[in-house]
């Protein structure tokens, strides 16, 4: 991680190392054992017993060599307390294999040459983690809807999509041609996956439903939802023609979810406004109704939120705005951009998933309800930032930052909106980033960057400040009459970050006192949209 330095008065900074495994390192790190073959494609069969809670299936990985290798061993993960049943290499129908912890090892005794095209195919079964409270720690989801109907789901963004999917589950390397996804399930029910169904069967006292998705997909978002589903379906005329807009919900909330869903339309005119056009027009976009509260599974986004405005009812900002709109169709809705067509390598860089879907709610209100109420919600949710460690978490090891990811992520892009001081310029670097990182993985690094020469402005150290410590800019001032003394305190090194007062003079301060003659007694008032703390000497 990048060294920081800081500035600081009085305060002393303890950091308690974490330890982590060889198990971490292998989860998390694109080791010898993958850093050679990229995926393809998968091709997924699924049967799930709700009785036994246990599921079967298997699953086709197509890859490519990426260079040339020698006698090299494959890495695919799958998390205990799963079983591999069988494992067939297209390149050695006899290749020997051994699972260990949560990992299968496929030894071979072969030249690889750059190119080749490959695939295992991998026989899988037994009773996967079950989440103790879905979508935090992560499992498959077997519960019974209202009348009684199995209801079965999963929910792994944390915990990985190996605990019940053989797969590479690593976030840099996603399937390019995307994933075909056959759930087999009692006639009475409903099996729904991401992109498009193009097949269904009826197999006896069974049903199998085909889904196909075209574009790269993250493994996290590859989810089954099993359930008495019923379908309604429009379409949105966005910036690449009609979108077709998908709805699976329980039989009997039918009604509820045509009313909540009229939200739908709106915001994707607001968010193809704001990042440009939905990233994923050939799989569709999809809402699912899920047991829990919600996830950004993408095109195929998992819905709890019981049919209502806020987050459960609640208004997270506490400013009254977020009772304006669904919570869980707006956020989760904002990912199939950034956590779906942008995605971090590393789960140490996930602020670029959850910083940027944050502030997707501000972005969303302001389209619908003006600034004003925008400003209002995301300054309001600073009440959930706790400033306990950094944003960004241990690279190579699945380690994810703090929760403030979220909250102090989104006040620090606004911030930072209000430094570059150009909201068409602000929305062309958020429409650039889903243009030119489109369908990709990117680092942190990589959008930090394209932050500061798209704006044309050196934001790095404000970047710093926000991501990777703990610290919120200082500024200490003293004013008489029309003169302002000001400076920063508990910042990093060199902190560039000019403030605009609420009169529109702007100041830069630095960590020596500077004067200046504001045009009247009245001025120095300061503006509240910038996250910083404001210290009267």
């Amino acid at each position: 991680m990048k060294k920081v330095t800081l500035l600081l008065s009085f305060v002393s900074l303890s950091l308690t190392a974490q330890t982590f495994t060889k198990q971490d390192t292998l989860k998390g790190s694109d080791t010898e054992f993958r850093n050679f073959w990229d995926v393809k494609k998968y091709d997924i069969n699924l049967e799930a017993n709700f009785e036994n809670r246990s599921i079967a299936g298997t699953n086709k990985i197509s890859f490519e060599i990426t260079k040339d290798v020698v006698n090299p061993t494959f890495q695919i993960d799958l998390q205990k307390p799963m079983k591999v049943a069988k494992l067939v290499a297209s390149f050695d129908k006899k290749a020997k294999y051994q699972q260990e912890d949560d990992f299968i090892f496929i030894k071979t005794n072969r030249k690889f040459k750059k190119g080749e095209k490959l695939n295992f195919v991998v026989t899988f079964e037994g009773n996967p983690v079950v989440a103790k409270k879905a979508p935090w720690d992560g499992g498959w989801v077997f519960e019974k809807d209202k009348n009684g109907n199995p209801w079965m789901t999963a929910a792994d963004e944390g915990i990985g999509a190996s605990i019940w999917l053989p797969c590479k589950d690593i976030w840099s390397d996603e399937p390019d041609n995307g994933i075909s996804f056959k759930i087999t399930t009692p006639k009475d029910l409903v099996g729904v996956a991401n992109g498009r169904l193009v097949e269904t069967k009826t197999l006896g006292n069974k049903k199998s439903y085909l889904w196909e998705v075209k574009n790269p997909i993250n493994a996290y978002s590859i989810i089954p939802s099993i359930g008495k589903y019923v379908n309604f379906k429009e379409t949105f005329d966005g910036e690449k023609g009609k979108l077709d807009l998908d709805y699976w919900v329980l039989d009997y909330n039918l009604d509820k979810a045509k009313k909540q869903f009229a939200q739908v339309k709106p915001m994707m005119k607001s968010f193809e406004y704001w990042f440009g056009a939905y990233p994923f027009y050939e799989d569709s976009y999809k809402l699912v109704e899920s047991p829990h509260l919600g996830m950004e599974h993408q095109s195929n986004v998992a819905y709890g939120n019981k049919f209502e405005n806020g987050y459960l009812g609640r208004d997270l900002s506490g400013s009254g705005v977020g009772l304006k709109w669904d919570f869980i169709i707006i956020h989760e809705t904002g990912h199939e951009w950034f956590a779906n067509n942008i995605t971090a390598k590393d789960q140490a860089d996930m602020w670029i998933h959850e910083a940027f879907t944050s502030y997707s709610e501000t972005l969303y209100t302001e389209s619908l309800f003006g600034k004003e109420d925008a400003n209002k919600y995301v300054t309001g949710t600073r009440k959930n930032i706790h400033n306990d460690t950094p944003i960004i978490g241990t690279y190579g090891v699945r380690n994810e930052g703090s929760g403030d990811m979220y909250y102090k992520g989104a006040n620090m892009l606004h911030t930072i909106r209000q430094v570059i001081n150009n909201d068409e310029k602000f929305r062309q670097i958020l429409r650039g980033l889903n243009k030119d990182f489109y369908h990709q993985t990117v680092t942190g690094k990589q959008v930090e960057d394209y932050f500061s020469q798209k704006s044309g402005m050196d934001l790095s150290t404000i970047f710093d400040q926000y991501l990777r410590t703990t610290y919120i800019p200082t500024l200490e001032y003293k004013q008489e009459n029309n003169k302002l003394s000001y400076r920063w305190t508990h910042t990093v090194k060199d902190f560039k970050m000019p403030l605009r007062l609420a009169s529109g003079e702007i100041i830069t301060p630095t960590y020596k006192w500077q004067t200046t003659d504001l045009k009247s007694n009245n001025t120095g008032e300061f503006n509240n949209n910038y996250y910083i703390l404001y210290s009267k000497q």
